[in-house]
């Protein structure tokens, strides 16, 4: 009997599977097959004359097995994970958090690009050296069967390249400044994860594998804690960029010497102005009105560049 004769006249789980029907069905070897019953992961088939007959329960636990492959987990693990789904303490707990902590961790969304597109946003021409860098360094990822396409995990990060090449900075300085990032960044994850491991998720994670309840506790928090982080950084780099720009905007505005300074803009500390500049103000609206000028020229362009932002953030939304 055939495992689709079988569903049909006796349900799912009672399927009968010859092992190369299985193979096929689950996309697994024969050989790998065998292999999982020799470690233990898959249960002893059902034993007819000189044949092994397997149902669908060994089908549904070759892929749960395919699908924790590919989440990185080792076959001991595994073997772990699967034994305490047969003793008794359950697997959907695991397997949420499992999902949980593989599931998105940003709201960007992928997208593909063509070659012709790439080029058009630096500046008109393919330079593959660069095309292959963005590559490596998982900006850019090949489409199977579409030599010409690729996928762009975030388009964010691809803008951002775009708009610091149009500046003038150079693809190869680009690069090198994502993965000099990328290595601090991965510091910073790290150590949250240290953090939040050792005070929040620790108390989940008594138990190797974890218990059903705790490894959904655990998945709860996760969908808690998951923003955080980003929230974090976010308002850290914003501080420290408003600091240290602050900084070299009165380094730079200093090498002319000093001038008159303007007095504090909502709060903020007076910035000392070139003479030129101040020049020029006191010959458009007098010397009287300079501070004042000068203050209601700053407010309005920083109001303007936050509604800018506003209005960029909502269509991008």
């Amino acid at each position: 009997m055939s495992g689709a004769e079988a569903v049909s006249a006796g349900g799912w789980e009672a399927a009968e599977y010859r092992i190369e029907d299985l193979a096929h069905a689950s996309g697994a070897t024969v050989r790998t097959i065998r292999s999982y019953q020799d470690r233990g992961l898959l249960p002893t088939p059902e034993r007819r004359g000189r044949a092994n007959v397997y149902r669908g329960t060994h089908l549904a636990r070759l892929r749960q097995i395919a699908d924790l492959l590919d989440r990185c987990y080792t076959l001991a693990s595994i073997k772990e994970l699967l034994d305490a789904w047969d003793t008794g303490r359950g697997l959907e707990g695991v397997l949420g958090l499992v999902a949980e902590v593989h599931g998105p961790w940003t709201d960007e969304r992928a997208a593909r690009i063509t070659r012709a597109e790439l080029a058009e946003k630096f500046g008109g021409v393919a330079d593959e050296q660069s095309v292959a860098e963005a590559v490596e360094l998982g900006v850019l990822e090949p489409v199977p069967g579409h030599d010409d396409e690729f996928l762009v995990p975030s388009p964010q990060e691809l803008a951002v390249a775009a708009e610091l090449y149009a500046a003038g900075v150079p693809l190869t300085a680009i690069s090198g400044q994502l993965r000099e990032l990328r290595g601090q960044v991965e510091q910073i994850a790290s150590r949250f994860l240290e953090f939040t491991t050792e005070h929040v998720f620790a108390r989940y994670l008594g138990h190797r594998p974890p218990t059903d309840a705790d490894a959904a506790d655990a998945a709860s928090m996760v969908r808690r804690l998951r923003p955080l982080a980003q929230q974090t950084v976010d308002a850290e780099l914003a501080r420290a960029m408003r600091l240290f720009a602050t900084r070299h905007l009165d380094h730079h505005l200093a090498a002319d010497g000093p001038g008159p300074s303007v007095p504090a803009v909502r709060g903020r500390g007076a910035v000392a102005l070139p003479g030129a500049t101040i020049e020029a103000v006191e010959r458009l609206v007098g010397r009287d009105h300079v501070a004042e000028f000068v203050t209601a020229a700053t407010e309005r362009e920083v109001n303007k560049r936050a509604l800018d932002t506003l209005a960029s953030s909502t269509l991008q939304s």
